[in-house]
């Protein structure tokens, strides 16, 4: 009994020993990026690597095991920041772009993946589909944060590109995964379920009409709360709305038997609507304190993406890895560019958003190693190519963005 206590409490230990190298390396490493003039998230994404199962092995199993809930956890703070922080009347002016914007430029990343990757990398079609599933989403993780600077800068804000590329970035994800369980399902035998691609708009707008009730109640909440001489504190707030954010993903999960849910779309949307229906004073509160929220859990979302990351699997796809990766990028800019086509951005403006698009973090962390654990035959080489993509395309847009936004983006007044 004494044995087992003791072990219990060492595992207790080892967890908070895990936590304090995550945060101290991490915002350590991330620090020296600053200084060098890289994105931050690079020595976050380094500190994963480094102290992940794969390098040093440092970070406690019962935290690796959560790791995709934790990285959750971190993405719905910043949506709820990105939602507190959107005007719909700007969202309404970018309108058709932004609605091709969420599919077209996956799309033509993965016509890339079809079309180069049995050249490239002797896989077959099918299984090219695949790879270019996994690789084809961008990181709402690694844009949004930076599209919310800008929104605060107003730099871009005259033409609402900020609002467009967090729109499609917030979307991108749910069609990409619809096409990726799709793919994988023909990839073992299976067949087309045209009922996947239904479930895409079906997703979209229950998920933001969910979420426009939730936080229709929740505006509600508040001010009665206000008109009872019972005011909440916003500290508080912020727990209630954290909270009703998880139940929204957890709707999601409950109702998959029966009907498709966008989580992530319902928890922008209701904090969308709580913006609207409440008092800019208590938003702006609010906001400010997801802000804050959102220092701790970047490093812990960034940490846990690189420590998902299997270092040695990107020796597998080599040059050819890394020349696929960049004809899929050229694939993908014209997608972009297309998405553009009759809008009112001018050449700068247009490059910024293809350069925007560029990064991937968190999907191709989650489901990159699924093809290899399902017995693919392609699967080793989809994980070294989704390795190969997180390390080359998070810097480079990350870096991309911060250093082209001043000199392609005209600064609202």
């Amino acid at each position: 009994m004494q044995r087992a206590s003791a072990f219990l409490r060492f595992g207790r230990i080892f967890m908070l020993t895990s936590l304090s190298l995550i945060f101290l390396v991490g915002l350590a490493l991330a620090a020296i990026c600053e200084k060098m003039r890289l994105p931050r998230i690079v020595g976050m994404i380094v500190t994963g690597i480094l102290l992940g199962p794969y390098m040093l092995d440092l970070l406690d199993p019962q935290i690796l095991g959560i790791s995709s809930e934790l990285r959750q956890m971190a993405l719905i703070i910043i949506l709820i920041k990105a939602g507190l922080s959107l005007n719909l009347s700007d969202l309404k002016k970018v309108g058709r772009p932004a609605i091709l914007m969420s599919f077209v430029p996956a799309s033509f990343e993965i016509l890339g993946y079809v079309l180069f990757a049995p050249l490239l990398l002797g896989v077959s079609r099918i299984e090219a589909a695949v790879m270019g599933a996994v690789l084809g989403a961008v990181s709402p993780a690694v844009v949004v944060p930076r599209m919310l600077r800008l929104m605060e800068e107003k730099r871009g804000t005259d033409k609402s590109i900020p609002q467009l590329i967090l729109a499609g970035a917030s979307c991108d994800d749910i069609f990409v995964i619809v096409l990726f369980t799709t793919f994988v399902s023909v990839a073992q035998g299976g067949n087309v379920n045209l009922l996947d691609f239904v479930n895409i708009p079906v997703s979209v707008l229950l998920g933001v009409a969910v979420g426009a009730a939730v936080g229709f109640v929740l505006a509600l909440f508040f001010e009665k709360s206000y008109a009872h001489g019972h005011p909440i504190r916003n500290s508080i707030k912020v727990i209630i709305v954290l909270s009703v954010a998880f139940l929204s993903i957890a709707i999601e999960i409950w109702v998959k038997k029966w009907v498709s849910v966008s989580g992530l779309l319902a928890v922008v949307s209701m904090a969308c609507v709580l913006k609207i229906k409440s008092p800019d004073c208590v938003t702006i509160r609010l906001a400010e304190k997801f802000g804050k929220l959102w220092l701790a859990a970047e490093v812990v979302l960034f940490v846990l993406v690189g420590a998902a990351v299997d270092i040695r699997y990107t020796l597998g796809a080599g040059i050819a890895g890394v020349g696929m990766i960049c004809v899929a990028l050229l694939f993908r800019a014209v997608g972009v560019a297309l998405c553009l086509v009759r809008t009112k951005l001018n050449a700068k403006e247009r490059l910024f958003c293809i350069i925007a698009y560029l990064p991937k973090a968190t999907v191709q962390a989650a489901i990159g190693s699924v093809p290899l654990a399902m017995g693919l035959s392609c699967g080793s080489i989809v994980l070294s190519v989704a390795v190969l993509g997180i390390l080359i395309t998070a810097p480079l847009g990350a870096l991309g963005m911060d250093l082209s936004c001043r000199k392609l983006l005209h600064k609202a007044e």
